[in-house]
């Protein structure tokens, strides 16, 4: 059944894409002649914003030509809150009335991009840049004229000066097919003879809630250079113990704003995690992060990592790991999206079997369609090969090579949400396939996330 659902979404995303000049096309405006409406955007041009909200406002909810009444309600919101007499309190009650009335034209008319600027602009001036950064970057991929571009470049180099804390957290319900991974096998065979499990050794399953959060502070140490400190903290809850999961980590170190568009960090890293209540592992290390802009649509990104691993139990385990990925990010529109990350992986643990060499690709498409819908969809592959003797897990001592292939699929509504925040639906098929004995499986999950939006 989900994996049916997976390849319905699917299916919509694709044809989504393929018809979003069409889309494009349909989201064309018209001004309204109603003598009213008329009044209150002369009103808007010649500076009289308070006048013009109050003949707007009570036209708002029905008016038949809602998308240009609800467009200049939140353009003559946005600039009362920037004039000089305007206190903090109403100043932050006309961009939220602002961010309300234009977010209504986008659930319907994603492809406005007049109207996601003035969004952009309106989060950004309400000091919410995530959000305005994320809408800025949609719009240049709508190819505004060159005086807009210049604009919006220097909106996002003035967020990426002034930004100083910043904050994130969610919460999930999480049902796991097989919570504990396991294969479906019955039988190993050891020195060729057959062996049948124990009745308590296949796939659980369950109902679980994931729980994360974390915050960071940036202080400034010159024109183009930050210290950053930040922790992240993730929580995962399941029937028992067994599969509880606990991570905290935490990072200290520099950040140089290299220039237009190019930014660098360096970062002293530290990990631990538990397992089922206990402390299982700690590592200490460090990561560079590095982000360059290309042009108005494509950004790439780069993250290289060193961990060494200590474990509380296993000894054997213990041992460094690097991890390097490129990702990429390319708006084809202003309303979709592709991604593509790269990456490999190694780990050195003192156990020779348990070394192992991992590389994969990610790829996903989001699209942002009418009536406040939002999909997304990602097909991952992974590669691991492992060292040494694997019998007899495997045929004539041969080494573990384990094939890994991910499928989501994500959809939200963004007509629906709750302080900001939209329910989520994520689904996951995973499997696994190993020529190891019992080290290959196949699991379906399931999240319900809350998200923000707009």
């Amino acid at each position: 059944m989900i994996v049916t659902t997976m390849k319905w979404i699917c299916t919509l995303a694709v044809a989504a894409l393929l018809h979003a000049p069409a889309l494009a096309a349909s989201d064309r405006s018209h001004l309204s002649s109603d003598p009213r409406v008329v009044d209150a955007r002369a009103l808007v041009e010649s500076g009289r914003f308070s006048e013009a909200l109050t003949v707007l406002r009570p036209l708002a909810p029905d008016h038949p030509d809602r998308t240009d009444v609800l467009f200049l309600l939140g353009l003559a919101a946005i600039e009362a809150s920037r004039q000089a007499d305007t206190g903090e309190a109403e100043r932050t009650a006309l961009l939220d009335e602002a961010i309300a009335a234009l977010r209504a034209i986008l659930i319907d008319r994603p492809g406005l991009v007049r109207v996601r600027l003035e969004l952009a602009r309106a989060f950004f001036l309400k000091r919410e840049d995530d959000l305005s950064h994320e809408h800025f970057e949609r719009v240049l991929a709508g190819g505004p004229p060159p005086a807009m571009v210049a604009n919006i470049r220097r909106f996002l180099e003035e967020m990426r000066a002034r930004r100083r804390w910043s904050g994130w957290f969610g919460a999930t319900l999480a049902p796991d097919s097989n919570v504990n991974a396991a294969s479906d096998s019955d039988v190993i065979h050891i020195g060729g003879l057959p062996f049948r499990r124990g009745a308590d050794a296949g796939a659980r399953s369950g109902v679980g809630a994931i729980l994360w959060g974390g915050g960071e502070y940036q202080h400034p140490l010159g024109r183009r250079l930050r210290l950053r400190a930040g922790a992240d903290l993730a929580r995962r809850e399941y029937a028992g113990k067994d599969f509880d999961q606990t991570f905290l980590s935490g990072h200290v170190g520099p950040r140089w704003l290299v220039g237009r568009g190019t930014e660098a960090s360096l970062l002293a890293s530290a990990r631990r995690r538990w397992t089922a209540g206990k402390p299982e592992s700690h590592s200490l290390g460090a990561r560079f992060e590095s982000e360059h802009r290309f042009s108005r649509r494509l950004t790439a990104s780069l993250r290289a990592a060193w961990h060494q691993h200590r474990y509380r139990q296993d000894e054997s385990l213990d041992g460094p790991q690097a991890t390097l990925a490129l990702s990429t990010a390319w708006l084809l529109t202003s309303t979709v999206r592709t991604d593509l990350t790269i990456g490999h992986e190694r780990e050195r643990p003192e156990s020779v079997f348990q070394r192992n060499a991992t590389r994969w690709a990610r790829m996903g498409l989001s699209v942002a369609l009418p009536l406040g819908f939002s999909l997304h969809g990602s097909t991952e592959l992974r590669r691991t090969d492992f060292k040494g003797d694997w019998s007899p897990f495997t045929s004539a001592g041969a080494s573990r090579a384990d094939r890994t292939r991910i499928l989501r699929v994500s959809i939200f509504n963004r007509a629906f949400t709750l302080r900001g925040f939209s329910p989520q639906l994520v689904l996951v098929n995973e499997a696994r396939e190993s020529n190891a004995q019992l080290h290959d499986y196949r699991r379906n999950r399931a999240e319900l996330r809350f998200v923000r939006q707009f």
